[in-house]
């Protein structure tokens, strides 16, 4: 099928060229090749799917973060807990200072994937924030 489906847009490419006439030329390329791209997209598997990222579910999502963000042995990842909604992380937990904060949101925003991500940890001897106060600006690091 897509040998004729070739064939008829080399045809009618060739008809087309020999008049001189560059509209007719153009409507018929177009016709054919879109129905040989079509007729590729139905028989070549994986074709025209979204990135892996861009399937996964929230856990799966939650988990591919904790493996990219957590390959540093400098994080505590006992001490901290992800959990995605909607493509948004959210990280929850204590951690020891303000660079080990900013650093857990820049690789979790890196994660292909991620839509935003909402920074709920805190230092030590700090109140963990509420979601709800992350989401009005404090402790927030959306993106």
């Amino acid at each position: 099928m897509f040998k004729k489906l070739l064939f008829g847009a080399a045809a009618a490419g060739a008809i087309a060229w020999l008049s001189k006439n560059q509209d007719t030329a153009k409507r018929y390329v177009e016709r054919y090749a879109g129905q040989a791209k079509g007729a590729v997209g139905s028989v070549t598997p994986g074709a025209g799917r979204a990135p892996a990222e861009e399937r996964l579910n929230d856990p799966a999502l939650a988990r591919k973060v904790e493996t990219e963000v957590f390959r540093d042995p400098e994080l505590p990842k006992g001490n901290i807990s992800v959990n995605v909604e909607y493509g948004v992380v959210y990280l929850r937990g204590e951690l020891p200072d303000r660079e080990h904060m900013d650093t857990l949101v820049e690789r979790a925003r890196k994660v292909d994937g991620v839509r935003g991500v909402e920074n709920l940890t805190h230092l030590p001897n700090e109140a963990p924030p509420a979601k709800d106060e992350a989401s009005q600006g404090a402790g927030s690091q959306s993106g």
